[in-house]
């Protein structure tokens, strides 16, 4: 493992299995709730700081798990995306964001130029570099690469409740997604649903299309409902049903042409 780092804001993204061989990279943006320390926690309350609102509980350990069964490199946020959303490009008011559906980010509000100008140099940039590091390095030695990418949402949204359990993501390229949506008899009972509980018009598929649909490559972004990963068993279980999932996918040829891909 390898991490980049920022010598004020600390380290951006950790790279894990970085040399893995299998037709897989795995992202998982939101992996932390850190808040670097000059930030001075952003001006939240520990419980705000520790809710879904700062990260996705439980997807690293998804994601950890999927590296290691299917011997995947994983680059994996460090910095909560409160301070910089890894997910959104630098032009999205969600990149930063001044409010959340938990209340005010006082520590994001009123952002100046230079302020937003770190923290991309900080966080973004060296979390895309090292994507594109390890993306780089397998088209250099014409390794096959499908993109994923790793994600939970709570149970409940502004007093809605979610049935979806699994949300199955694409945006233009939707191969991967489809051959994935077409195994979803493997797993009888869940509630497995196509750019559900998000999708490209709410501005969830920055990733996929930087680095995925930009190279070509077949990607997809899959959210699991964070009720499913409440202890480190239910993040195994819910690894081994994505994989389940990706595995007869992955060998579906249309998958890897070119054809169906939407730069």
């Amino acid at each position: 493992m390898t991490t980049v780092s920022n010598a004020n804001f600390g380290p951006a993204a950790d790279v894990i299995n970085p040399d893995g061989t299998g037709d897989v990279v795995l992202i998982c943006e939101h992996a932390s709730n850190a808040i670097p320390t000059p930030l001075n926690g952003l001006g939240l309350t520990d419980e705000v700081r520790g809710s879904h609102v700062a990260w996705d509980p439980g997807a690293l350990g998804v994601a950890r798990h999927l590296s290691r069964a299917l011997n995947a490199p994983l680059i994996a946020g460090r910095v909560s995306r409160l301070v910089y959303d890894c997910n959104r490009a630098p032009e999205s008011p969600s990149a930063m964001p001044a409010q959340t559906e938990r209340g005010d980010i006082p520590g994001n509000a009123g952002l100046d130029a230079a302020a937003r100008a770190d923290r991309l140099a900080a966080v973004y940039r060296p979390f895309c570099a090292a994507v594109s590091r390890v993306l780089d390095s397998r088209a250099a030695r014409g390794a096959r690469t499908a993109l994923v990418t790793i994600h939970s949402f709570t149970p409940v949204f502004h007093g809605q409740t979610r049935d979806v359990e699994i949300g199955i993501l694409h945006d233009s390229d939707s191969r991967l997604a489809d051959a994935m949506l077409a195994a979803a008899d493997i797993l009888p009972g869940r509630d497995i649903r196509r750019n559900a509980p998000y999708g490209p018009g709410d501005d969830v598929t920055h990733s996929l299309g930087l680095h995925g649909v930009a190279r070509g490559l077949p990607n997809v972004m899959i959210e699991i409902r964070s009720d499913l990963l409440a202890d480190a068993s239910g993040e195994e279980r819910m690894a081994s049903e994505v994989k389940r999932l990706l595995d007869p996918a992955l060998m579906v040829e249309s998958v890897w042409s070119r054809e169906g891909a939407h730069a």
